[in-house]
């Protein structure tokens, strides 16, 4: 069965690439993720973040690659810490929080959106049985600071996205721990060209059940699983999919409990390809067995899987350098490109396999490396930063143009972020109530250069 929804050639893969906020600080906040961890209390370079960023997405824009920018969210989050009992004047709620409570504050204040791997997870209409592009919001209940987003990001989305004739957006499912969804970090889909139906790929880490005693499925012991069995099965429903053409993993718990906090560090897929590590999922042979099987039963493409053993690259190897958080590309010419971070060229054993890779007969033929120092040392590299979308000729022209990147928005953001970013952030500047103005003033900019309209709290008041 070849299901060809969309004329090949006119359907291009869209990447939107989180926008580092003006609040980017090193507070550790992400148990399980050990770059996080281990630059707690760093002092953290706003501009720099955002200006690197933003290379990237130009980079590959010249390229001729589709990108997009997604917008950063307010923080300090005033709104959640009113939730939490603080009260009076922005300033008084400020100060209160950095005396009571600056774990909160440091929550509140985080700048995690800009991982837009996990804003969300997209399913292409070549898919669904509605013939649209179905978005659902990622809940990200598994850290305070991350389970803030999802009402900003829908607002965001909704402002990108516009067109309910071609595109739904589904609400965050049921912040509880059964339900823990992380978002496309979590997802790929596989397809012989965009376009096609596919096979969508959902990783967990556990069933949200486990401590209900309703599973013996192995899970971690010393990092939790953040994406649930449940979680992935019910997005699937949401966006309308095809059990024959939808595959369910579990991540090896292992590879959790080394680091690997989402699939998206110990694998990438692309069209036909996947790569990813020897120990990246439990019973691996099974879960290559049935993507093969489902791949073949909707494309005469190969389907390439590119596995790296733990001999040549260690699962340590692969989390300090980001190896498998790169982005897989498809070019023009069919081929693909792989988007890796400096770390990987700093990597002896990484950087020795990279070079045997683009002598294999693989559709990767060429390797881009982008400096990402900033968002690396919180714990994310290429792949965190960017949200796939599949769009068609009649889908693209309904985006927002105004956050599709250009020359002259390239130029207009790097504008914005020399007048409105820090080059200096400490955790104990977060007490600054100027620091929530500045935040503030920039978006309020950002918001009309961008086009969004009225998404951020302090906008809806």
């Amino acid at each position: 069965m070849n299901i060809v929804r969309n004329s090949p050639g006119t359907t291009h893969e869209f990447n939107f690439d989180g926008l580092v906020g003006p609040t980017h600080n090193y507070s550790g906040l992400s148990f399980g993720n050990i770059a996080s961890k281990n630059n707690q209390g760093a002092v953290a370079n706003p501009k720099a973040a955002a200006l690197q960023g933003l290379a990237k997405m130009k980079a590959l824009h010249d390229r001729g690659f589709k990108q997009g920018v997604l917008a950063p969210h307010e923080r300090p989050c005033i709104a959640t810490l009113r939730a939490l009992g603080f009260a009076g004047t922005d300033a008084m709620i400020i100060g209160a929080a950095a005396k009571q409570a600056p774990l909160l504050l440091s929550g509140a204040s985080s700048a995690s959106p800009m991982w837009a791997a996990n804003a969300a997870t997209v399913s292409p209409s070549a898919n669904s049985h509605d013939g649209r592009v179905h978005f659902t919001a990622a809940n990200l209940n598994n850290k305070f600071h991350r389970a803030i987003e999802h009402p900003t990001t829908s607002r965001l989305l909704r402002a990108m996205f516009t067109s309910d004739a071609h595109f739904v957006h589904h609400r965050a499912l049921p912040s509880c721990p059964q339900m823990g969804d992380e978002g496309a970090a979590n997802h790929t889909r596989f397809s012989g060209a965009y376009g096609e139906a596919g096979v969508e790929f959902f990783v967990f880490g556990a069933s949200g059940f486990q401590s209900l005693g309703h599973t013996q499925a192995p899970a971690p012991k010393r990092f939790p699983a953040r994406q649930t069995r449940e979680a992935s099965q019910a997005v699937a429903r949401l966006h309308e999919l095809d059990e024959a053409r939808t595959v369910f993993a579990q991540q090896h718990p292992d590879v959790i409990d080394a680091g690997v906090f989402h699939n998206d560090v110990i694998a990438v897929g692309n069209g036909n390809v996947l790569f990813c590590h020897e120990q990246a999922f439990l019973n691996q042979a099974s879960v290559y067995a049935e993507l093969r099987t489902k791949f073949a039963a909707t494309s005469s493409a190969i389907f390439h899987i590119i596995e790296v053993s733990a001999a040549e690259v260690s699962v340590a190897d692969a989390v300090s350098s980001y190896l498998f958080n790169s982005q897989l590309l498809t070019r023009a010419d069919g081929q693909m490109a792989l988007v890796v971070p400096e770390e990987c060229r700093a990597n002896a054993g990484v950087w020795t396999w990279l070079q045997k890779l683009l002598s294999l007969d693989t559709p990767i033929k060429e390797l881009l490396i982008f400096d990402l120092r900033e968002s690396m040392r919180n714990g994310g590299g290429p792949a965190c930063l960017r949200l796939r979308v599949e769009l068609n000729q009649q889908e693209a022209a309904m985006v927002n143009p105004a956050v599709l990147m250009s020359d002259a928005l390239f130029s207009q953001l790097n504008t914005w972020v020399e007048r409105h970013y820090r080059d200096r952030l400490a955790e104990a500047d977060l007490a600054d109530p100027q620091l929530l103005i500045e935040c503030r003033t920039a978006l309020d900019e950002l918001t009309r250069i961008l086009n969004l309209g009225k998404v951020y709290p302090f906008q809806l008041m």
